[in-house]
């Protein structure tokens, strides 16, 4: 444990699934008081909801962030993707300690901690790493970013000495970290997202590079071969550095099989996540998984049955001779880029949601090549037919009905209807998850509901 709460006036700032555990966690360790600060009014949050955390006489600031809500606090816990606020840019110039649900966590677990970023990837890679460890025996938590808030796993088997925590980590979860300190720290890759909130690659590189902050030399740095600034960074760290997917790294393709430590050797024809950028993901788990424990015979197993998470490359139906396929996950132009290389057919692309600020030429270049035409929806519909000009063909949808019905219309059997937007899904559903819902289900009325 690196710190504690108990006795100290806490603020946690965000009422999501994070926040709620994060003062949940905060009145079990015994702190003096707990208020939790949203920006929405308490006419928009159903307190009834949060029961639990009114009974153990939990405070509520609501409709804002005003400084007096920040006044007399010790610390504050930021929610992931929190904005900067101004009123905790004052406290902390004041001295209050300002960090994140993952670093509360973190202060109470004594098992080794696996942590995993990068800005595609992640949850893929996160849940191979769980599935392998736990095959291999240990009491494992799997969480973080992705699902259960590490927090709410605080107390149970897999944070004690003998368990083992696999913790998706984003930008916005490390920006908050002070001794955050995986065993094992992977960080798959880092290309362009989020730079509406960190403005350049630098600052958004610089927070992921948080992951490696508080490391030590008896911990382990797990990065790409290829990735040059990745491993400049980890490099930079105190951790032994260990590399996947070159020439001479510890886990690597020969003969068309992944071969790794102890004897470790699957094909990649038999690995069960279908793409080519798995083939890196995969890599990544079983080194990650390798260095935290796990045997040979629970990386190999795993690799071949694991088959994807929902929404992330996965086939939904099969119509007119057209293949539906929903990769709602690929909320940046990077993981698009990724989903377009891993079909080895002619594409109509449905893109689009809210913009992130990167810039949408490399995606261009790759349709020129691949697609068949785009159908574009949301807030950025506009910018990505600018980019595209007269280049790729391309018209817009008013909702994601109307665009997977222009998709189905502009198909040729033997082709894929892909959904890879390219943004975030923000500007018309709740999440990825939603968007990747309403998409398998405009899909699946093509063929009167029935999937295949």
């Amino acid at each position: 444990m690196n710190g504690t709460v108990r006795g100290q006036r806490v603020v946690v700032v965000g009422l999501g699934l994070s926040g709620v555990a994060a003062a949940r966690r905060a009145v079990a360790d015994g702190a003096a008081r707990v208020t939790v600060n949203d920006r929405r009014s308490a006419a928009e949050v159903d307190l009834s909801a949060y029961a639990e955390l009114v009974d153990q006489g939990v405070q509520f600031a609501l409709g804002g962030h005003d400084d007096a809500v920040f006044a007399e606090a010790d610390v504050i816990v930021l929610s992931p993707g929190v904005p900067p606020l101004d009123a905790v840019v004052r406290a902390k110039a004041r001295g209050v300690l300002v960090i994140g649900e993952i670093e509360l966590a973190s202060w109470y677990t004594e098992a080794p901690v696996l942590a995993i970023t990068g800005t595609n990837g992640k949850s893929t890679v996160t849940t191979l790493l769980g599935e392998m460890l736990e095959s291999s025996g240990f009491a494992t938590f799997t969480g973080g970013n992705l699902g259960t808030p590490w927090c709410d796993a605080v107390g149970h088997e897999p944070t004690a000495a003998g368990g083992r925590c696999v913790i998706e980590a984003s930008s916005y979860q490390l920006e908050a970290t002070r001794h955050f300190r995986p065993h094992v720290a992977v960080w798959l890759n880092l290309t362009p997202d989020h730079l509406d909130r960190y403005g350049s690659m630098a600052a958004y590189g610089a927070a992921k590079a948080r992951i490696f902050l508080a490391q030590r030399r008896e911990d382990h740095a797990v990065v790409p071969a290829d990735d040059p600034v990745v491993l400049a960074f980890a490099r930079g760290g105190a951790a032994q550095v260990h590399t996947w997917g070159g020439e001479h790294s510890e886990v690597r393709i020969v003969d068309d099989a992944i071969i790794g430590p102890g004897g470790l050797r699957v094909p990649v024809s038999e690995i069960g996540i279908k793409g080519s950028h798995n083939v890196g993901n995969a890599m990544a788990a079983a080194l990650a998984a390798h260095l935290g424990g796990a045997s040979v015979s629970a990386i190999a197993r795993t690799l071949r049955s694991f088959t994807g998470l929902p929404h992330r490359m996965q086939r939904v139906v099969e119509h007119a001779g057209v293949v539906y396929i929903d990769d709602s996950k690929a909320t940046n132009v990077g993981a698009a880029l990724k989903a377009l290389e891993g079909v080895d057919r002619p594409v109509v692309l449905i893109a689009g949601g809210r913009d992130k600020g990167g810039s949408y030429e490399p995606l261009v270049q790759l349709l020129r090549a691949k697609a068949r035409a785009v159908v574009l929806l949301g807030e950025a519909a506009p910018l990505m037919s600018a980019s595209m000009g007269n280049s790729v063909a391309h018209q817009a949808a008013t909702d994601m009905d109307d665009a997977v019905r222009r998709a189905a219309a502009l198909a040729k059997p033997g082709d894929c209807v892909l959904l890879a937007p390219a943004c975030s899904s923000l500007d018309m559903y709740k999440n990825y998850a939603e968007r990747g819902d309403a998409f398998a289900q405009a899909a699946r009325a093509l063929k009167g509901g029935a999937g295949s």
